[in-house]
């Protein structure tokens, strides 16, 4: 069975949802991803998500947007990240979605940098993480939705950069309504060996992004997709692939292109 392909929100050219959602379609796309700002944003967006509801669009999962996350280093800004998911995990609950999208932090800190060691110990991220997501976790789930930890590279965050990291944390909070994320750009970066890091992480595996290996549409970089989806396959992978990319060249094209790219993978794998 294939995977079916959603695309992010600002990615899609059109003045509403209902506009870009008409036009994914003709892409090759079977639903959007939304991205959830701060200050409660998504949620004062409800209105306009009803109406696209009701038109039809398909909105399974929210991405957040901020400039602060449930690892930050200040206690009041990582209160107000879980604050504002748990608002998104309702929002997207109410339009029938499966879940929110969130990374433990990014732009936060690097070891790549001096002064090369972060103001909170391993031990402390480790507490702070595992104590927001297991009372997200538990929101999720009252809700009848997920939250997913994405990892990101070593360059935009220094706590959670690879799958097993965050199946670790996971494993810690022990509730079904926390999952990870995989995404292809960051997995390119960070894991030794994609295929066996996706096998590994597969009990715990519920949504995957996608993007190439230079951060445009899949199809402008030197992944191997067939490899990739092939793995999915074979792990009986459920979810969504939600582009999450810059784009490369004229955007309609650029998105029939990745759309192509996606679908012709499976394609291939199915056929073979």
């Amino acid at each position: 069975m294939a995977i079916p392909l959603a695309c992010q929100e600002q990615l899609l050219p059109g003045a509403s949802l209902s506009r870009k959602f008409a036009l994914a379609t003709t892409l090759g796309y079977q639903a959007i991803e939304l991205r959830g700002r701060g200050d409660l944003e998504f949620a004062r967006r409800l209105p306009e998500l009803r109406r696209a509801r009701a038109d039809g669009v398909v909105m399974p999962t929210v991405c957040v947007e901020m400039d602060h996350f449930i690892g930050d280093f200040d206690p009041g800004r990582s209160r107000d990240a879980v604050r504002n998911l748990r608002s998104q995990l309702s929002v997207i609950a109410e339009l029938g979605g499966i879940g929110a999208v969130t990374p433990a932090a990014w732009g936060m800190f690097s070891r790549r940098l001096p002064p090369f060691e972060p103001p909170r110990s391993p031990e402390g991220d480790r507490r702070v993480l595992v104590d927001a997501l297991g009372e997200l976790g538990e929101h999720a789930g009252a809700e009848g939705v997920t939250l997913f930890l994405e990892p990101l590279n070593r360059y935009e965050d220094h706590m959670v950069n690879r799958l097993d990291e965050a199946v670790a944390l996971c494993a810690a909070v022990g509730l079904p309504s926390v999952r990870v994320v995989a995404d292809t750009f960051h997995m390119n970066i960070e894991e030794d060996d994609v295929p066996a890091a996706l096998r590994a992480a597969a009990p715990y595996l519920g949504h995957v992004q996608v993007s190439d290996s230079n951060r445009y549409q899949p199809g402008a970089g030197h992944l191997d997709w067939s490899v990739l989806l092939g793995t999915l396959g074979e792990i009986d992978y459920r979810g969504w692939l939600a582009l999450e990319c810059r784009l490369r060249g004229e955007p309609v094209v650029a998105l029939r292109e990745a759309a192509t790219v996606l679908t012709g993978a499976q394609s291939w794998q199915a056929a073979a």
